[in-house]
């Protein structure tokens, strides 16, 4: 098991910034690929992004590219996810993933563990 526990969810203005963390609490998390993905009212958990083990290899779906940035801190067991230029289609409940190894997997069933989610919500 990886226990992951995602933070930093909230309401934020469109236009406005927010840097959710994914924490993994007794375990190392540098030989996971780690992603985000998002829930939206009445639509289908959507990838978001991944970043490699080793922080080097990053991957967005189009709608976020240029807006959201993965990185990670091994030694601090932390992965984050900064979003600016946040939109009201951003609003969503925020999911951290892991899978062990490397993967480029964009779909929910590439992923063994998850977090509880975090809501961040846009106003327009």
């Amino acid at each position: 098991q990886v226990p992951l526990v995602e933070s930093g969810g909230g309401l934020v203005q469109a236009g406005g910034s927010l840097r959710l963390s994914c924490a993994a609490s007794g375990r190392t998390l540098s030989s996971y690929t780690m992603a985000w993905f998002r829930q939206a009212p009445g639509k289908e958990r959507e990838f978001v992004g991944r970043i490699s083990q080793s922080g080097m290899t990053t991957y967005y779906v189009d709608s976020v590219k240029g807006r959201f940035t993965i990185s990670r801190d091994n030694p601090k067991n932390t992965v984050w996810l900064q979003m600016n230029s946040l939109k009201p289609a951003d609003t969503a409940v925020y999911y951290c993933a892991a899978t062990t190894g490397l993967t480029f997997s964009t779909v929910e069933r590439g992923y063994n563990y998850w977090g509880q989610g975090t809501q961040v919500t846009v106003s327009s």
